[in-house]
């Protein structure tokens, strides 16, 4: 790597973006529910669907961006999705402010975050295969992974504090104000970003929605990859919403216990982050795709045997360091997978495709195992998403992917 590492100002740009709005995503971590619950006096029913329907309409929405995004340079996208999510998340206060807030409008602002979100990371992605050459592709994701663990780190503690101090609106506050920032930050990257490819002179028709879908099916790589990708988040989430289930209510551990089992391992994940390039440098991107992935299903199953008292938060921190670490090292590789292997006129659409695919599969899985919970109680069906779970590497591709063939476009340069 050339440099040092060093992967030019334009990057340094965008990672400190990500950084800003990830810390200002985990700032205002669960503030949408808690202002549901303390200020509009919303029940469970209008809670989980804030959580649920907000998020599935807003992937819903950002289907027709990804061709939109296709054809245009990829920087100002990524800036007008920051002051999108800024500007709906300002509502929310000055709303509050006039004593004027309602349930619709969250449920609302949740969908134009969900969209603009999942617009923004098949944006970024696209900008990032023209940022950078081939071979800085996978230190530049394990550098984003590693900010993304940091933040997940800091995030919640500082978010709750500033929750107890000034209540939930003010960390939303603080989110907008990041998305503000790293908007800014984008604008003053600087650097020629390569012309898209030209649109096609026909219409759009409904069909061209589902190009990216139809790019990774016909993908010898990417398909298993992007089996692999739902199936794991959706039971990783699933068992995870049960566990607080078992944790907070049969086994009688407190919130901040709760907490510590999750924020502790965390560390975990900074750690894979590091260890991703060098240890795909020794061995190869494959394998070390292979064996994390491998690592990471090992570990859920053991939740099912949680029990109360220290020896149940030793066991479900433990578990939780040896998942994230296996995560850790396993997303940057396969991130980087998917940009090599991917065309560069068709990476915003395939991101999109893969991004909506994902968290449509963990809203489906979790509602799933949420039926499977009453039905079976909780810790049987943690069980089941760990045993299923343990079957994930069995998707995981035969062979190592090579580069898409077609012509990259230059590098962006400061």
């Amino acid at each position: 790597m050339r440099g040092g590492h060093r992967l030019g100002r334009p990057f340094g740009w965008l990672w400190g973006a990500y950084g800003t709005s990830a810390l200002g995503t985990w700032l205002a971590f669960g503030a949408f529910p808690l202002i549901a619950v303390r200020v509009l006096h919303a029940g469970p029913a209008e809670v989980a669907a804030l959580s649920s329907v907000g998020a599935a309409v807003g992937a819903a929405a950002a289907v027709p961006l990804g061709p939109w995004v296709e054809f245009r340079r990829k920087r100002p996208v990524l800036i007008a999705m920051d002051l999108v999510r800024c500007a709906a998340l300002l509502t929310i206060p000055v709303a509050f402010a006039l004593g004027a807030l309602t349930f619709l409008q969250l449920l609302l602002v949740s969908v134009v975050v969900a969209a603009a979100d999942i617009t923004f990371r098949a944006a970024s992605g696209a900008y990032l295969k023209t940022l950078l050459p081939a071979e800085d592709l996978l230190v530049a994701n394990a550098r984003f992974e590693s900010t993304a663990w940091t933040t997940t780190i800091i995030g919640p503690p500082l978010g709750g504090a500033a929750t107890g101090l000034l209540g939930p609106v003010a960390t939303v506050v603080a989110d907008a104000v990041s998305y503000l920032l790293s908007a800014l930050g984008l604008r003053a990257m600087g650097g020629q970003e390569p012309p898209p490819e030209r649109r096609p002179a026909a219409r759009p028709r409904a069909r061209d929605l589902l190009d990216g879908w139809r790019y990774i099916l016909a993908d010898a790589t990417l398909r298993p990859l992007f089996f692999t990708t739902a199936l794991f988040n959706g039971l990783v989430m699933a068992a995870d919403s049960l566990l607080a289930v078992l944790m907070l209510g049969r086994l009688g551990f407190a919130p901040w216990q709760y907490g510590l089992a999750f924020a502790v391992p965390s560390i975990g994940g900074l750690l894979g982050a590091r260890l991703a390039r060098p240890l795909a440098a020794r061995f190869g991107q494959h394998r070390v795709l292979v064996v994390s992935g491998t690592l990471r299903a090992l570990w859920p199953v053991g939740l099912a045997f949680t029990g109360p008292g220290t020896g149940g938060l030793l066991l479900v921190t433990g578990v939780e360091l040896g998942l994230i670490f296996g995560c850790a090292v396993f997303n940057p590789v396969s991130a980087t997978y998917r940009l090599e292997r991917t065309a560069t006129d068709r990476v915003a659409r395939t991101l999109t495709a893969w991004t909506v695919t994902t968290k449509a599969s963990t809203a489906l899985l979790t509602a799933v195992w949420g039926v499977l919970g009453s039905l079976l109680g909780p810790r049987t069906a943690i069980g089941l998403a760990g045993v299923l779970l343990l079957a994930t590497p069995l998707l995981l591709p035969r062979r190592a992917a090579t580069p898409h063939p077609a012509p990259e476009p230059a590098p962006v340069r400061p």
